[in-house]
């Protein structure tokens, strides 16, 4: 985190990232700000894609500033950061505020939680790649050069799975195992960066569920719509994962219901569902056994 970035912005503006958009009314709103506010946004180049972060905060007082520098010192530098936040009470919309010559966007207004958050935030996005990061985890320096090189060199797919140490390294993508579980990839934040054409044709994080939503997401982009991604070398890293969020509280059962829920309402065929229901409870009763 040594690397400067006080003069990110007059880097920006002399490589032409930057133009004058003339519609801008709709984001001069009480609890608004960013540079969107100024009349300034951000454009796709020729192999130089616009990546839209997306970060949605609550009370991130903690982590939320070296997520953001893990932003600002990356070697690629077209992307735009946009920020959601859920009303915070504690000091981020302060920090968020010492950032704002960086930011594209930020919203403070109550949410529906954080997959509410991330829908917003992807409406409003103009990048040609989406990328989601939880305000408590961060990249590496070199996270978007990587993710685009993989997007530059394979014209064909339309998502990427980037390595990510979540105590240890997490790595690869197994689509053909969704059939029996979710675990197929190695993180949905920091490391899943989607175009954003996809994400309109697929639709944004069903909001009908407590958690999980991104399983329902992977269902529909992998399954239902058969849409191709690949994953980054192990040794290609993309960023830091933190543990011990939300999904980690979540009760086996909890998991397991919203699971079976996610796959029926997506038309899984329920003999899979069934065993599926069945072998996750043998094997959690095996492993109770051996502690």
């Amino acid at each position: 985190m040594n690397r400067s970035y006080t003069n990110f912005l007059d880097i920006k503006k002399k490589n032409n990232y930057f133009y004058k958009n003339i519609n801008t009314k709709i984001y001069r709103k009480k609890n608004t700000g960013g540079l969107r506010t100024k009349s300034i946004t951000k454009k796709n180049l020729y192999s130089r894609p616009l990546i839209s972060i997306i970060v949605a905060t609550y009370n991130s007082e903690k982590f939320l500033e070296k997520c953001l520098q893990s932003i600002l010192i990356q070697s690629y530098r077209n992307f735009e950061i946009i920020i959601v936040d859920n009303k915070s009470t504690d000091k981020t919309l302060s920090i968020i505020k010492k950032y704002e010559k960086f930011i594209d966007m930020w919203i403070s207004e109550n949410d529906n939680g954080i997959f509410h958050a991330m829908n917003k935030g992807i409406k409003i996005s103009k990048g040609k790649i989406i990328s989601i990061l939880n305000s408590d985890d961060y990249f590496y320096p070199n996270a978007l050069k990587t993710i685009v090189k993989y997007f530059n060199s394979n014209s064909n797919i339309d998502f990427v799975f980037g390595t990510v140490k979540k105590n240890k390294v997490f790595s690869g993508f197994k689509p053909q195992k969704i059939r029996w579980k979710f675990n197929i990839y190695p993180s949905h934040s920091v490391g899943f960066f989607i175009k954003k054409k996809i994400h309109d044709k697929i639709g944004l994080y069903n909001l009908k569920y407590k958690h999980s939503n991104d399983y329902d997401f992977f269902y529909r982009l992998i399954v239902k719509n058969k849409i191709k991604g690949i994953p980054t070398k192990r040794t290609e890293v993309i960023g830091n994962f933190r543990p011990g969020g939300f999904s980690s509280k979540l009760s086996f059962f909890d998991r397991l219901f919203t699971e079976i829920r996610i796959r029926f309402d997506n038309k899984q065929n329920l003999i899979d569902l069934l065993i599926i229901f069945i072998g996750r409870c043998f094997f959690q009763i095996i492993n109770k056994f051996k502690l």
